[in-house]
């Protein structure tokens, strides 16, 4: 069920619980959040939270993102940023009107792309071959 373009606090308290628990659910993606994270119930309050920071500016999410990815650092591969953007536009594009899950999805695409780079490019990487 779609509902208006706004994207609000009850969209994201809806949205976020349905994503990860789909993402839970795929093989390739799933056994990493469920071997990186142990309360759900708090993760999923700090996703809403995170969310609400990034969409609506609310200022709810303290906290390093890029810390909480780099430290399983070894267990992800670039590829799961691709199938988590996968899962994120589907739900996105099933629970939100066409602009709201736009916004999402593009959104989510930068975070993902600024992730991918602080986990697996690095400058000093001495295997890095010189231009």
């Amino acid at each position: 069920m779609k509902q208006d373009d706004q994207i609000d606090e009850a969209a994201l308290e809806r949205l976020i619980p349905a994503f990860y628990a789909r993402a839970r659910a795929d093989a390739e993606i799933g056994p990493l959040f469920d071997a990186a994270v142990h309360d759900w119930s708090d993760h999923l309050e700090k996703l809403v939270a995170f969310w609400s920071s990034v969409m609506l500016t609310s200022g709810r999410y303290k906290g390093s993102p890029m810390a909480a990815h780099l430290k399983h650092k070894a267990a992800i591969t670039p590829a799961m940023f691709d199938r988590w953007l996968a899962i994120w536009a589907e739900t996105t594009g099933e629970m939100l009107a066409p602009a709201a899950a736009t916004a999402l999805q593009a959104k989510a695409a930068r975070i993902a792309e600024s992730l991918q780079l602080a986990l697996f490019f690095r400058l000093d990487d001495p295997g890095r071959r010189a231009a």
